[in-house]
């Protein structure tokens, strides 16, 4: 069994769910909210790869449109997943969402995905729940994996961790 960390989580999401591809040199635009083609990370470019909406409830309310970007563009999920090439997620709220649902969706995502994984990523969890904070319409939670060094949170600009 292959548990899966935020990153990962998020990117077979974005990847499943988008077959949105903007073209060369273009901005993605979905929902109303725009992301950048491309993105800098430690001197590396990488490109915006999909766009996905999350939806909510039974009602479908729009919640944050993610953008996930990648050395090399790939539809493959399991290739997104094994390779070794930087990523960042990137999450625009379109919605306010309460800090406390955030860490409620972060603990059953993960129970979902984990199953008896769970119990030895709790440190993990309580670490990344640490950096949760309410999130307005507008603000942008991203996720940035270094091969080598991890998973950067990054909360409304603030750098909150590996």
């Amino acid at each position: 069994m292959r548990i899966m960390g935020p990153i990962q989580t998020a990117a077979f999401l974005v990847v499943s769910l988008s077959t949105l591809s903007p073209p060369a040199g273009m901005a993605g635009e979905l929902s109303g909210v725009t992301l950048p083609d491309q993105v800098a990370v430690e001197g590396r470019t990488l490109v915006l790869n999909g766009l996905g909406l999350r939806e909510a409830t039974f009602l479908k309310v729009d919640v944050y449109v993610a953008g996930l970007y990648l050395e090399k563009k790939s539809a493959d999920p399991d290739a997104i997943l094994a390779s070794d090439q930087a990523k960042r997620l990137v999450m625009h709220f379109v919605r306010k969402v309460g800090r406390e649902d955030l860490v409620k969706a972060w603990q059953e995502g993960f129970e979902k995905n984990a199953g008896q994984g769970m119990a030895a990523l709790e440190d993990r969890i309580a670490t990344l729940s640490a950096c949760m904070s309410d999130m307005a319409i507008g603000d942008v939670m991203s996720f940035t994996e270094v091969p080598g060094q991890g998973v950067r949170v990054e909360v409304k600009g603030q750098d909150k961790g590996t």
